[in-house]
């Protein structure tokens, strides 16, 4: 288990053969875009494990439109065989992502006894600007080079539904505002990017926890500020390595 130089932190995490772990200790509520496991559940688990930077090949994709390789196929399928090589419970939840993992960056934020985790990997070769009309196939820049920003957000908060819904509004809004403030272009030349075209957001928070059941968590909350600023730390941090290494 590491904690890096944050003293705070409150989630057990560690970073094994080129993935990160965070083990939440206890099954907990997780909305998440993920390949795996992906939806509104309940997990102990949640893994962003490391492919190769060429991990696309040939353009093939998903029935759901994700990446497909020749060397994991299924991304999901993919992910709990890599759960199950860590001894972690297959039934997790995964992401993928080709930034190095001594490029993760961890962030904390605290405030009357509520706490706001977050882990991230930005990569922005894949930058697009939201309405962009979808790549083709045969655009093998594109397909070359896949890069991604994955969000992680643990909290010991219990979240409503809505208010679930609501902190991965406002992930998302802080992470675009820090793009546009680095004015970071699509991939495209495009002006203005908003994210990448494999971006995921993960919200874990407790199921319930007395005292501490928040029903929104929008931008005029408590909660939603400490996960704007915790985003917005992260992302910052991020894009640094980022400029360094461009996936």
């Amino acid at each position: 288990m590491r904690t890096r130089d944050l003293p705070n932190l409150r989630t057990h995490y560690r970073v094994t053969a080129d993935t990160l772990v965070i083990d939440l200790c206890r099954p907990c509520r997780v909305l998440s875009s993920a390949p795996q496991g992906g939806g509104l559940r309940s997990a102990r688990y949640i893994l962003n494990h490391q492919v190769k930077a060429d991990a696309v090949s040939g353009g093939q994709r998903t029935a759901r439109g994700q990446p497909r390789h020749p060397n994991w196929g299924d991304p999901a399928r993919y992910l709990r065989g890599v759960a199950n090589a860590l001894g972690v419970e297959d039934d997790c939840v995964g992401l993928m992502t080709a930034v190095p993992m001594n490029q993760l960056v961890i962030g904390h934020e605290e405030s009357a006894g509520i706490w706001v985790d977050c882990f991230a990997t930005v990569g922005i070769t894949n930058a697009v600007r939201a309405g962009e009309w979808p790549t083709v196939a045969s655009d093998q820049r594109a397909i070359a080079h896949l890069g991604t920003i994955n969000l992680i957000l643990v909290t010991n908060a219990a979240l409503s539904c809505a208010a679930m819904v609501g902190a991965a509004q406002v992930v998302t809004e802080s992470k675009t505002g820090i793009l546009r403030d680095h004015a970071v272009s699509s991939w495209t030349g495009m002006p203005g990017a908003t994210g990448t075209g494999t971006d995921v957001v993960v919200i874990a928070c407790r199921v319930r926890k007395r005292n501490m059941r928040l029903p929104y968590s929008g931008t005029h909350t408590v909660i939603g500020s400490m996960i704007g600023r915790v985003v917005a730390d992260c992302v910052t941090r991020g894009l640094a390595s980022a400029d360094r290494w461009t996936v």
